[in-house]
């Protein structure tokens, strides 16, 4: 059962927060300027139809250069809780909706997403924060089960993400779970070559973009040690990529995140690293059933802001790649993985206060 792995506590609603298109799509209708446009999927119950996003305006470039969605959840929220007069709630929520956050890309119509993120990025001379999660055998069959069908698939995937990148800035956080499902055993050792093999050809792929950074995911301080890492890591072609990612969808502290990215940067030719500081504000939740504290853990928070002012040369920024407010899962009262918490979205906020 997904969650037994000691020391994985995935919010592997991770997987829907992209899959789902919601944040996509409305990256592609803002950039197209299409009126009307809507984000799609579950928005915690609002009129879809009326509730127009709430304006928001972009974080100050030499701090935060990623781009803020004007189409996302958050945005939409703060709209309807300003239709409907709550003016708290709608403040609240804003301080999710005015940071940016990972758009993670779907399976369909990948180079039309991307194109479209990107596009509506550049026109706000920003750089679009991109997702893949598409890996066959993805999350070894568990609750974020699913990916490309075969290693052709995934390939053209992922040139449909290339080409819809194209000479426009993107940082791209490669595959979540990917490289330590290798590690830890959980994918079956019948797919552990391919796997290696579309990793490291992503990272080559991607780096064909002239304006594309890739950060190949490493899991969290909790997972795994940078001794068991680094050999995999070097094999799935870290050496080519700009870094690694720490702390995707998880809760470790940014502490404890940065003394591990340390250990396992000097293991692997002092490569730099990003932090999802997105719902790490008060670390890992370590009450209830210790299966599932990574899926919706109450009394979290808010982390660091999206910044690349870290104070730290190692620490490329501090990134939003899990979207707060959007549920990890159908557990502790949640909707399905990926769907908008208003709710969960409201305790992360004060919780943080």
């Amino acid at each position: 059962m997904y969650g037994s792995y000691t020391g994985r506590s995935q919010a592997r609603g991770r997987a829907t927060a992209g899959i789902r298109a919601t944040g996509t799509a409305a990256a592609v209708c803002a950039a197209l300027l299409l009126s009307g446009c809507s984000g799609g999927g579950d928005d915690g119950g609002n009129d879809k139809d009326n509730d127009s996003p709430a304006a928001v305006e972009q974080q100050p470039k030499a701090q935060d250069p990623y781009w803020v969605n004007p189409e996302g959840n958050a945005a939409r929220q703060v709209a309807a809780y300003t239709k409907d007069g709550d003016e708290k709630n709608a403040a609240l929520i804003r301080k999710i909706a005015e940071q940016p956050v990972g758009d993670w890309i779907s399976p369909d119509n990948a180079e039309s997403q991307v194109k479209g993120i990107t596009e509506a990025a550049a026109k706000a001379d920003r750089e679009a924060l991109l997702v893949l999660y598409n890996i066959p055998h993805r999350d070894c069959g568990q609750f974020s089960k699913g990916g490309a069908a075969d290693g052709n698939a995934y390939r053209a995937w992922l040139e449909s993400v290339a080409k819809g990148i194209g000479d426009r800035p993107a940082t791209v956080i490669l595959e979540p779970d990917a490289l330590l499902h290798l590690v830890d055993g959980c994918t079956p050792q019948e797919f552990h070559e391919e796997r290696y093999d579309l990793l490291k050809g992503a990272i080559e792929r991607l780096k064909q973009q002239p304006a594309t950074k890739v950060y190949l995911d490493a899991g969290n301080a909790a997972w795994q040690t940078p001794e068991a890492l680094y050999q995999p890591l070097q094999r799935a072609g870290i050496a080519e990529a700009d870094g690694f990612s720490l702390n995707v969808s998880n809760f470790q502290t940014t502490a404890v995140s940065t003394e591990f990215g340390k250990k396992l940067s000097a293991k692997i030719g002092g490569k730099p690293f990003v932090i999802d500081t997105s719902r790490n504000g008060n670390g890992p939740y370590k009450g209830g059933d210790p299966a599932e504290t990574w899926c919706n853990p109450p009394g979290r928070a808010l982390g660091e802001v999206p910044t690349t002012q870290t104070g730290d040369e190692l620490v490329d920024a501090y990134l939003w790649i899990k979207r707060p407010g959007e549920s990890d899962g159908e557990c502790k009262g949640g909707p399905k993985a990926g769907d908008w918490w208003p709710e969960y979205a409201l305790g992360l906020v004060r919780a943080t206060q």
